[in-house]
């Protein structure tokens, strides 16, 4: 019916990830850590509560419920939980029932492909909607849904040159070569057209005069396309500290997020190498891993 933006753990493990129900409803919720009583304006959990049995628990653990910091939605924010907007989480708690279904998954299939798989039928509609359908994306915009685009964009051979959530000027440069490839109005906004044309495409057998061959699956060599950096997160991520691990450097978690330890690795290699000890994984740093 809707797509919103939320905001989700600070690291990917934070929030689980699966097939839940919502198993209580509150409204103002006393924020009982801080001592902060339901309703209040400071109160970090919003006016409602939409409790999630996750990980075994009672649906007084995990939530989607609202936020007293609207600027953290559309980040990594939260300690596991999904936060929402105040008045978009109270159209949503009026909409479903104890027991509805939640699943809760990060990928950039289309609704009615995550529901099939996980055993829902969207109403029998059969038509492809990308998970950010309902944003029009720019240069400057940030998020999830930028991070989903990118994803999509690297998989069919167009270079973002790093996918991190953030629209810079190569995620623009790469939205402006899909246009151009699909004679679309090449003005590197991704509207509903352009969005559609990207999720719907295919990453096998996808001929443009930019797009590079590749197998349907984000291989090493694409992934290397990207440069990332702290903050950073996804695929480039894991497969960097997968080869700084086989390399000889800390790195206790291969989790795809670019944190310090990642960073404090990157620089290590970088001054062993003999490289520019910036943090920055370029194509230099990339060439000097393999």
């Amino acid at each position: 019916m809707r797509t919103f933006s939320v905001a989700t753990g600070r690291t990917a493990r934070l929030t689980p990830e699966g097939n839940f129900r919502i198993v209580n409803k509150i409204v103002n919720r006393p924020y009982y850590t801080g001592n902060i009583a339901g309703g209040h304006p400071s109160n970090p959990l919003g006016n409602r509560w939409l409790g999630i049995n996750a990980n075994g628990t009672n649906g007084n653990t995990y939530a989607i419920h609202g936020n007293n910091n609207p600027s953290s939605i559309g980040t990594y924010a939260s300690a596991g939980c999904i936060r929402m907007h105040n008045n978009e989480v109270r159209w949503l708690y009026d909409k479903v029932r104890v027991n509805t279904p939640v699943v809760i998954v990060s990928s950039s299939r289309s609704f009615n492909s995550i529901a099939k798989a996980n055993g829902y039928s969207l109403d029998g509609k059969s038509g492809s909607v990308p998970v950010s359908s309902a944003v029009t994306l720019r240069r400057g915009s940030r998020g999830t849904s930028v991070k989903q685009l990118q994803e999509q964009l690297t998989r069919l051979g167009y270079n973002t040159r790093g996918v991190d959530g953030i629209f810079g000027p190569g995620t623009e440069s790469a939205v402006r070569r899909f246009q151009k490839d699909k004679k679309l109005t090449v003005d590197g906004v991704v509207g509903p057209q352009t969005r559609t044309a990207v999720f719907n495409s295919k990453s096998t057998g996808t001929k443009t005069s930019t797009a590079k061959k590749n197998s349907g699956s984000t291989s090493a060599s694409q992934v290397q396309q990207a440069t990332i950096r702290q903050g950073s997160r996804g695929a480039a991520v894991t497969e960097l500290q997968r080869s700084l691990r086989q390399n000889g450097y800390k790195i206790t978690s291969v989790d795809g997020i670019f944190g310090p330890e990642t960073n404090n690795a990157v620089r290590r290699f970088q001054r062993d190498k003999k490289l520019s000890v910036d943090g920055i994984v370029g194509p230099q740093t990339w060439r000097a891993l393999r």
